[in-house]
């Protein structure tokens, strides 16, 4: 079994060729370690080589890891939140990724004014149109984002969804490609620069890095999990 030090540089070669074949720099995108599930000491290991951003999707987990694991890292909640949730979101998180309705992105801004705080946030946009995934359908994020940008703590950076699992990573295409022309309507009707795109995991990301991903969400090729899972 590959070392996580091997597994961090076949990973950052990849976002390289990738990067390169879609004529961009791979410093314009940002590797977020998805870190649930992973002991402390197994995530140690990825900071160790150089990993500063860490993904994690369940709020229980996520507090006990950072309170083992301090230093200057961010740490990005990217799973389904739960409004109930959201004065610990805050507490924990620089970023939320999965912000997926209006009802949810009001309580962020309520508990990041009690913290004195802006919040660094992503809209989840449901763009394969899967009823199984959360996130604002293309329609209604058009609609809400007036309302959203109003909201004074939340600093809205960009778009996040989660493309199908294929086998194939090249279906994945057409999801990345949405999101992306998705982002580019929305900045044109709103006025609202919208520079970051996570998209991508393990089985896909180079496919949304052509396709314009500033950031992906890696796990398994770091760390090595179970064969059947997609992050």
């Amino acid at each position: 079994m590959p070392t996580i030090a091997e597994n961090l540089a076949a990973v950052r070669a990849r976002i390289q060729a990738a990067a390169s074949r879609a004529g961009r720099s791979a410093a314009d995108v940002q590797l977020v370690a998805v870190s649930k599930t992973h002991p402390p000491e197994i995530v140690h290991e990825a900071i160790a080589e150089g990993v500063t951003v860490l993904g994690e999707s369940r709020i229980q987990e996520a507090k006990a890891k950072i309170s083992e694991l301090p230093g200057k890292l961010q740490w990005h909640f990217i799973g389904h939140l739960q409004t109930n949730k959201a004065r610990e979101a805050v507490e924990l998180f620089h970023t939320i990724q999965s912000v997926d309705s209006v009802r949810l992105a009001r309580e962020l801004d309520k508990f990041a004014g009690h913290a004195s705080r802006r919040l660094a946030v992503l809209l989840e946009c449901n763009v394969s149109g899967e009823a199984t995934k959360f996130g604002f359908k293309p329609d209604e994020v058009m609609e809400a984002l007036a309302e959203l940008n109003r909201l004074p703590r939340l600093d809205i950076q960009g778009l996040m969804t989660m493309a199908p699992f294929f086998e194939d990573p090249q279906e994945a295409r057409p999801t990345f490609r949405a999101l992306r022309e998705l982002r580019d309507q929305l900045q044109v009707r709103h006025g609202i620069p919208l520079p970051t795109l996570s998209m991508g995991m393990t089985n896909d990301f180079e496919v949304a890095i052509e396709e314009g991903a500033t950031m992906v969400r890696i796990g398994t090729a770091i760390f090595r999990t179970a064969p059947d899972d997609p992050s």
